[in-house]
C-alpha cells in the first residue's frame, strides 16, 4: 500500500508543493527560500524516515511568516493525505531528543483530532531571530499547523536549554521521530488502532 501525500497550495503570499512517503528512507529535497527553515525540514525528513520534497517561493522579502506557516500547513495536509484510513498503524509515538545542553520531548496521536499543546521554550528567546531569517517563535506556528491539518494531537516540550539553534532543532527531530513511531505499521495491529472502528 502506498503511503504517498502530495499537495500543492498558492495564495497571493507564497506558492507550496509538498510530497511525502510515509514509507521511505529519509531522502530529502528542501527549498523553501527560509535557509534556516530549511535545515530544520531536512532533519525532520530525516529523522522521521520520509522521503520528503518541499519546494516554497513566498513573500520572504516581508518577513519569513508566510512561507514557513503556509509551508507546515501544506505539510501537514500531505501528511493526512498520506495517512489514509489509518488502519494498521501504532497511532502513539512519542521521543526524546537531546541536543547538548537542550532536551526535548514529542508526543502524538495520530487521532483525527487536531489539538497541538507547546510548552517551554525560553521566553528570552521570543523575540531572536535564528541565522537572520528564522524568527525563533515560528517554532510554535509550524507544529500548531502541522497538527491541525494533519488531524493530530501533538504535544512538544522543552525541558531545558540555552542555545536557540539547539532548541528548535531538537523538538523538530523529537516531532519527527514521534512521527515515525506513531505512523509505523503494527504487526500486531487487525485494521484502525480505535475502538470507535475509525480514526
Amino acid at each position: 500500500m502506498s503511503r504517498v501525500g502530495k499537495v500543492d497550495r498558492a495564495t497571493r503570499e507564497s506558492s507550496i508543493s509538498v510530497q511525502l512517503d510515509l514509507d521511505g528512507t529519509g531522502q530529502v529535497e528542501i527549498d523553501t527560500g527560509v535557509p534556516f527553515y530549511d535545515h530544520m525540514l531536512t532533519a525532520f525528513g530525516v529523522h522521521g524516515s520520509l522521503d520528503l520534497k518541499v519546494q516554497a517561493t513566498g513573500d520572504v522579502h516581508i518577513d519569513a511568516h508566510h512561507t514557513v506557516e503556509d509551508t507546515a500547513i501544506v505539510l501537514g495536509q500531505a501528511l493526512r493525505q498520506a495517512l489514509g484510513d489509518k488502519s494498521g498503524i501504532r497511532r502513539f509515538g512519542d521521543a526524546w531528543i537531546p541536543m547538548d545542553e537542550t532536551l526535548a520531548h514529542a508526543a502524538i496521536d495520530v487521532s483525527g483530532r487536531p489539538y497541538c499543546v507547546h510548552l517551554g521554550e525560553p521566553e528570552q528567546f521570543t523575540s531572536f531571530t535564528i541565522g537572520g531569517n528564522y524568527p525563533f517563535v515560528l517554532t510554535r506556528h509550524v507544529f500548531d499547523s502541522l497538527s491541525f491539518h494533519a488531524q493530530i494531537a501533538l504535544h512538544v516540550r522543552v525541558l531545558h536549554g540555552r542555545d536557540p539553534h539547539h532548541i528548535a532543532e531538537a523538538e523538530y527531530k523529537a516531532v519527527a521521530r514521534a512521527l515515525r513511531a506513531a505512523t509505523e505499521p503494527d504487526p500486531r495491529a487487525g485494521g484502525i488502532p480505535s475502538t470507535k472502528g475509525v480514526l
